[in-house]
């Protein structure tokens, strides 16, 4: 069986891709006219009805207030470039962490006007969804986004509205560890895919009770590991590593980051790359 493979910049066994998603100030709450309170509550708790959950809202809150900064100082500690998934509204509400993003400057990526589901709109209603995010991450970054990660779910209609309005590549997939090129939805106009993972995510952490930093950690470190191996021996690929404001900024689980990103800066030929880097790269190895 052929293994999937792509070499990468001067020879790198593994690129590394780092995603922050800063969902904060942009879920759903009564709030801001939504019909009830943001199901994704690591207490568990979830009450169909016009309440406002103040204790989410709060736990949210404190990604922004506490979990940021960490996350922030790390990334610069260790000169990590991330690419950070952001849902507009976020941005808006919260222009410090736009700030901060222009400031390392890293790459900002769509995850949305808001952090609400897109599956349900219509074609109209969701090119102006995807218009709306590009206009408003551009305004508070400086930088329009060039990927798009959706919540969840997305429609038939997206990767062509996105390739309409210049986006560049598409993060919801997550069938392999190489990027790869879309030349099908529209034909002609090619978009780069590069697929996320979703193992490696430090949600599991907070939907999970009984899944600690530690286990978050060592998985990481062995889904690394193996990657690099497989660089190694003649097979690179690419790791996503994906952290939340809200989850790996609480105190007790940061360390678990500060760790891995240790483990990584403790090897060599490691590429650690925006994902619009990735996708630039594609483009120079696999011409469309």
């Amino acid at each position: 069986m052929r293994e999937e493979r792509i070499d990468w910049p001067n020879g790198e066994k593994i690129a590394l891709s780092v995603v922050v998603n800063v969902e904060e100030g942009s879920e759903m709450t009564v709030l801001r006219g939504d019909r009830g309170m943001e199901p994704v509550d690591e207490l568990g708790i979830h009450i169909k009805g016009p309440l406002r959950n103040y204790g989410n809202e709060s736990n949210y809150r404190y990604g922004i207030k506490a979990g940021a900064p960490r996350i922030v100082k790390l990334l610069r500690d260790h000169d990590v470039r991330a690419s950070w998934t952001v849902a507009a509204l976020s941005l808006e509400n919260h222009p410090e962490i736009a700030a901060a993003i222009r400031e390392l400057g890293h790459e900002p990526v769509s995850h949305g006007w808001r952090w609400v589901h897109q599956f349900k709109m219509d074609e109209d209603a969701e090119r102006a969804f995807i218009a709306k995010a590009v206009e408003s991450i551009e305004r508070t970054t400086g930088t329009r986004p060039y990927g798009w990660l959706s919540r969840y779910f997305h429609t038939d209609n997206t990767r062509r509205l996105l390739i309409e309005a210049g986006f560049e590549y598409h993060m919801d997939d997550y069938s392999g560890d190489v990027p790869f090129w879309d030349r099908d939805t529209v034909p002609g106009r090619p978009i780069a895919i590069v697929p996320y993972q979703l193992d490696t995510n430090d949600m599991k952490m907070w939907t999970d009770p009984a899944y600690a930093p530690h286990n978050w950690l060592d998985y990481a470190r062995r889904c690394f590991d193996q990657l690099y191996r497989e660089g190694v021996e003649g097979n690179p690929k690419m790791m996503s590593l994906g952290l939340h404001l809200r989850i790996i900024g609480r105190p007790a689980r940061i360390w678990a980051l500060e760790e891995f990103l240790r483990h990584v800066r403790g090897h060599g030929d490691v590429w650690i790359a925006t994902r619009r880097e990735i996708a630039h790269h594609l483009a120079r190895v696999d011409p469309t």
